[in-house]
């Protein structure tokens, strides 16, 4: 059996730059709590509160040493009231995340009504829906072309969740300009989420089965397996090496793996290692 792994895989810039964020807080000896999870990724998030990193389950839970913004942010008022409390504050936010954040607040102060493409109740998406609205939008979540509201009329804003595909955006945006519309358009897809998801899919087009490695609460993991089921239909979505034990790799010879943004690279290697011993027995 050959396993191949994809050109781009595993933890991106913006997941790592959080995980040494907390990693120094910890070593510094700060009391650390982070807003929801650091990143969607259960093994971590666990050995994080076993090295005595808390997890909130909102900022007023919150009530000493350091707040940690998570990678997908929060909105501006959360942070603001973090602050007032006089916590300190370590702001963990991806800078495309940051990026798309502002572009959301632009459409809305150029007097857009803001659609933000992405997924209702995604702490992420929550936060871009945040900004607009505190910049004076109305603003709206949509998944697909199905969510536009009725009524729209120019000017309309589109503001992007950094893990969601192309093909998704240009669903809505072909839907919006069918009405009539010219959408403003902030095309904030992260270009790390952009390679995940192009290599994964050239991959899975020429492999026997292909392995998504990746939290199951993870947006972007999420779409990776979606975007190798297309090409593969043998796609597997593991969280953790423990379950390629009971996969069904019977007659496979070429095995692709891919994995989200929120995956450490020793997790990477560990499945990899699993599959070429499933391969020799």
């Amino acid at each position: 059996m050959q396993v191949i792994l994809a050109k781009f895989a595993g933890a991106c810039y913006g997941v790592q730059r959080a995980l040494d964020m907390v990693d120094g807080l910890v070593e510094a000896g700060r009391h650390v709590s982070t807003i929801g999870p650091l990143i969607h990724n259960p093994q971590v998030v666990s050995k994080l509160e076993e090295a005595g990193v808390q997890v909130a389950a909102s900022p007023g839970d919150i009530e000493e040493g350091t707040a940690v913004i998570r990678s997908h942010g929060v909105a501006p008022q959360v942070k603001a009231d973090l602050v007032a409390r006089g916590l300190e504050v370590a702001d963990a936010t991806c800078p495309h995340v940051a990026r798309a954040q502002a572009a959301a607040a632009e459409l809305a102060q150029a007097g857009c009504r803001v659609l933000v493409v992405g997924e209702a109740g995604h702490p992420e998406v929550e936060a871009l829906l945040a900004c607009a609205k505190d910049a004076g939008a109305a603003a709206d979540v949509v998944l697909a072309p199905e969510d536009i509201p009725q009524g729209l009329y120019d000017p309309v804003g589109v503001v992007v969740q950094t893990t969601q595909t192309r093909d998704n955006l240009d669903a809505i945006l072909d839907a919006l300009q069918a009405r009539g519309l010219a959408p403003q358009i902030k095309d904030t897809i992260c270009s790390a989420t952009r390679k995940r998801q192009k290599t994964a899919n050239e991959l899975a087009s020429k492999v026997d089965a292909m392995v998504v490695i990746g939290g199951r609460n993870s947006s972007n993991t999420t779409r990776l397996s979606e975007i190798c089921s297309k090409a593969c239909p043998k796609t597997f979505h593991v969280e953790s090496p423990d379950e390629v034990g009971a996969l069904d790799l019977s007659g496979c010879t070429i095995i692709g793996v891919t994995a989200g943004a929120s995956t450490p690279e020793d997790q990477i290697e560990d499945v990899v290692r699993l599959l070429e011993a499933w391969g020799d027995r």
